[in-house]
């Protein structure tokens, strides 16, 4: 498997980043979570002036083969390259809040069950036709999911080379909240039937069907120690991709922010690979999937926003941007007590 090198931020930088934070015109702790974001910006920078350059937005997508033969999603699996065609002709909600917010979005084809038209908006890195059916064989071969970590730690390497310090993953892939379920359940130990939720909008009796199909998908793999294992058994070739394209920025020390519960299943499996990757993770939002609350607490991770969503693409990781902005320009830019002629209350 690839390796990553990932160093952990210094933490005894932490003393002096709170002492610039307790020092501005405000009372100590007023800021709230902003302060604690600033904070990590600072230490995964290593300065006391983080700055946010070019923001990133990769959106991968994928197939599943379990979708071919088990009603694990309410949608149908071509549903995958027509999201792909809405992103290209931008209108998907990933897009429209990447305009919002200035996001350099870039849709990636990891491995859909369709063959697109060259589009200069679309990086082919396709590995294969979607996933093999899980419930009978693994879901990528060893080639597979080690070529997905690597082409997406290029299409990463690319992005930094070009200015890029802040970085989000978003995902497209009818079937892909069962993989995450899996792997979910197979890195914090949980239940499969407590991981698993109705994804897309499946039924009380579909959601039932799905806890069935996957507790026996899991009997029949059983759970690996090897993270990478893991992934190799249930993954999407997307969510494979998302892994690699976290720790590759992780590796190159920039900011990473991660949305809801498929990116987060991603995350799962990354950090299980190397720990130190969580140095370097603000976490946007808490996902209305029944799930990611458990995962975040798994890896005690405080959300940033609470707005019920669901969507999935990035979305959530594009609308917390501008609060994260907010915790850089506070820093950099509001006065101090001494710059400011203001009595210090400590």
């Amino acid at each position: 498997m690839t390796t990553f090198n990932i160093t952990p931020t210094n933490k005894d930088f932490k003393k002096e980043i709170q002492h610039k934070i307790d020092n501005k015109t405000k009372p100590i702790g007023s800021l709230g979570t902003l302060e604690i974001i600033a904070q990590k910006l600072c230490l995964i920078q290593n300065t006391l002036s983080p700055k946010l350059n070019k923001p990133t937005m990769l959106v991968f997508a994928g197939d599943h083969g379990i979708v071919n033969n088990y009603p694990v999603s309410s949608c149908p699996q071509e549903v995958t390259p027509q999201m792909v065609l809405n992103f290209l002709e931008g209108g998907a909600g990933i897009n429209v809040f990447c305009n919002q917010h200035n996001f350099d979005l870039s849709v990636i084809d990891a491995g859909v069950n369709f063959d697109f038209e060259p589009n200069t908006k679309l990086i082919n890195a396709k590995i294969a036709k979607g996933t093999k059916d899980y419930s009978v064989e693994p879901a990528m071969t060893k080639e597979e999911c080690n070529k997905a970590l690597v082409i997406s730690g290029e299409i990463v390497a690319a992005k930094h080379a070009n200015g890029s310090n802040v970085i989000s993953f978003g995902e497209m892939g009818i079937g892909n909240t069962s993989s995450a379920s899996l792997l979910m359940s197979a890195v914090t130990k949980q239940s499969i039937d407590s991981c698993i939720g109705k994804g897309a909008g499946l039924t009380d009796e579909g959601l039932a069907n799905k806890i069935d199909i996957l507790t026996k998908v899991q009997k029949f793999h059983g759970v690996s120690e090897d993270p990478f294992e893991n992934l190799q058994n249930f993954g999407g070739l997307e969510i494979a991709m998302m892994t690699g394209a976290m720790l590759k920025a992780a590796e190159l020390k920039m900011v990473l922010i991660i949305d809801g519960f498929i990116a987060t299943s991603s995350l799962l499996i990354a950090q299980a690979i190397n720990p130190n990757i969580l140095d370097y993770c603000l976490f946007s939002h808490v996902s209305n999937e029944q799930g990611h609350i458990k995962m975040l607490n798994f890896l005690n991770a405080t959300p940033i926003l609470h707005l019920n969503m669901r969507l999935g693409e990035g979305t959530g990781a594009a609308i917390a941007y501008p609060i994260i902005q907010s915790a850089e320009i506070f820093i950099n830019q509001m006065a101090s007590f001494e710059s400011a002629g203001v009595t210090s209350p400590v």
